[in-house]
């Protein structure tokens, strides 16, 4: 019995301290692990923000582009007829509207359907435009005539997309 009180005399305290830096340790490397996960959770966000800050600001550019008054002015007077005016405003807004996918990787899934929303009405207005002129006509009457339709709208295509990213800009902040 002796024996049995004599090892216990030693190996007693040994487990305890041996425990004690068991907890210790543990409880330094999980809080080690949590400190590199918040650096690298501020890396992140330090390369990531101005990213998805750029990307925003490409939409509400591509919004802006895709306005009526802003395409009708990209063509400018042309001796085109209506068809090739609205077919040229098509490609116009197609090309800017590709030009920019890459940006849906930066924002939400809701801020990209409202941009595509945009595109798309921006695509309906002209073409409803054209389908009420004869296809040989002077283009600048299309030019006009999409203007008269986009002033009698509640708000323009492009208005609630622009709105919506801005809105998404500043919850981020």
């Amino acid at each position: 019995m002796n024996d049995w009180l004599e090892i216990l005399k030693y190996v007693l305290p040994a487990v305890v301290v041996f425990l004690t830096a068991f907890y210790l340790i543990r409880t330094f490397l999980r809080n080690e692990e949590q400190r590199r996960k918040h650096e690298l959770s501020m890396s992140y966000k330090d390369h990531i923000l101005p990213l998805r800050l750029q990307a925003y600001e490409r939409l509400i550019l591509l919004s802006e582009r895709l306005s009526p008054d802003a395409l009708v002015m990209r063509i400018g007077q042309t001796s085109l007829n209506v068809l090739q005016v609205k077919n040229e405003l098509i490609t116009i807004v197609r090309t800017e509207f590709d030009h920019n996918l890459v940006q849906q990787t930066y924002v939400s899934n809701k801020a990209w359907e409202m941009v595509k929303l945009a595109r798309n009405n921006t695509i309906k207005l002209i073409n409803t435009a054209a389908m009420e002129l004869k296809p040989n006509m002077e283009g600048m009457v299309l030019n006009k005539h999409i203007l008269e339709l986009a002033m009698e709208l509640d708000s323009l295509p492009n208005q609630a997309a622009i709105d919506y990213l801005k809105m998404e800009v500043k919850e981020m902040f």
